[in-house]
């Protein structure tokens, strides 16, 4: 079945994994709505889930690397169910954005306290994140730019299996129906050419136009003549941009929102005054674009909110922007941010950690990683 690289825990028995992880004993006692949940609460959905999942056939027919991750996204899939678990005044229980808090959930303890190879990291998270899209995908006001972003963020085949699991590790009486959603996610899947695999795009281009432009065609390609590149950077402070750039880009200008606020003596923390150097980044970054001038933005960017307008301006001059995201592993970050000349206090690395949504490959038209 080939070699496991990497594993979430070895012991699979119930008791062995609840004893481990204080996440998993949070999930006893959490109530979910009977109509959808009769089984009872979130710790034992999550155990039937995993139940379900292994007795998968098409699961036994993974490589058990596959087989680690889809586990793993099984255990975390409900893990913020414990945080947005509301009882309505009707008695309904609800717990709407539990997938997307997940996500940052997950990605922080498989970055904190697993040593998680990158890749496996971001493919567990984005499981969380769209665990439940096969059940929703045609309530979508576009169902096919949905799944085919989705594909560029995580494995739909691997989602299918993972999405057939939650609802077999329930008790409710529209299961049939759910499972019926869940084949016609698959077979749209695969009518776009992107079941097991992620979606492709005549051009990087032609991708970010597809999923920025309100009239976006999957097989448009733009005109690319005349275009210029000019780079974003996005990391955790203490990871090593500055190195990086004078790696990569030594000729070129650098517009660095640290080197501003520290020429303007602004603190980190002033909200007004960092809000004036962003500004005057800007100001400097259409000097360069109006002469069609590559240059690098250099800031953690650790947000897709963050990331978005400067992609969209940058893009609006025509040049071609290249997402380059870094990432080192935890304790390498905290050793190379304690070495800093202006080292980043702990606590707020750790809030940093905790907001970080890793750049997706439908942000930009260039999006490159340089992980461990």
């Amino acid at each position: 079945m080939g070699k496991i690289m990497w594993q979430i825990i070895e012991n699979r028995n119930w008791e062995n994994i609840r004893n481990t992880f204080s996440w998993v004993a949070d999930m006893e006692g959490v109530p979910q709505d009977p109509i959808h949940h009769a089984e009872g609460d979130v710790a034992v959905h999550t155990k039937m889930v995993c139940d379900a999942l292994v007795n998968l056939e098409a699961f036994a027919e993974l490589n058990a690397q596959d087989q680690e991750i889809l586990f793993a996204a099984a255990l975390l899939h409900d893990v913020e169910k414990r945080s947005t678990t509301e009882i309505k005044s009707n008695g309904r229980i609800t717990s709407h954005g539990h997938a997307r808090k997940g996500k940052f959930t997950a990605r922080r303890i498989l970055y904190r306290a697993h040593k998680t190879p990158f890749e496996i990291k971001e493919q567990i998270a984005n499981l969380v994140r769209y665990h439940g899209l096969p059940i929703w995908v045609f309530d979508k006001p576009n169902p096919q730019k949905a799944i085919l972003q989705a594909s560029l963020d995580v494995n739909t085949a691997l989602l299918y299996m993972l999405s057939k699991a939650d609802i077999l590790g329930r008790t409710c009486e529209d299961q049939r129906n759910l499972l019926y959603r869940i084949e016609l996610f698959k077979e749209l899947a695969i009518e776009n050419n992107c079941f097991g695999k992620a979606a492709e795009f005549p051009s990087g281009l032609s991708r970010y136009d597809y999923f920025h432009k309100l009239d976006g065609a999957r097989d448009y390609k733009p005109y690319e003549v005349d275009r210029f590149p000019v780079y974003i950077m996005s990391a955790l402070a203490g990871t090593g941009k500055d190195t990086y750039i004078r790696k990569h880009f030594s000729d070129l200008p650098v517009v660095s929102l640290d080197g501003i606020r520290r020429a303007r003596k602004i603190a980190p923390t002033d909200r007004k005054g960092n809000g004036q150097v962003i500004q005057q980044a800007k100001e400097e970054a259409r000097v360069h674009l109006r002469k069609k001038q590559s240059f690098v933005w250099n800031a953690t960017n650790l947000t897709t909110s963050l990331r978005e307008p400067l992609i969209a301006l940058f893009q609006s001059y025509k040049a071609t922007t290249h997402l380059i995201y870094l990432e080192v592993p935890y304790k390498e970050l905290i050793r190379q941010n304690s070495q800093r000349e202006f080292m980043v206090p702990k606590k707020v690395v750790e809030m940093m950690i905790s907001k970080l949504d890793v750049p997706a490959r439908w942000e930009a038209p260039v999006v490159k990683f340089h992980t461990y």
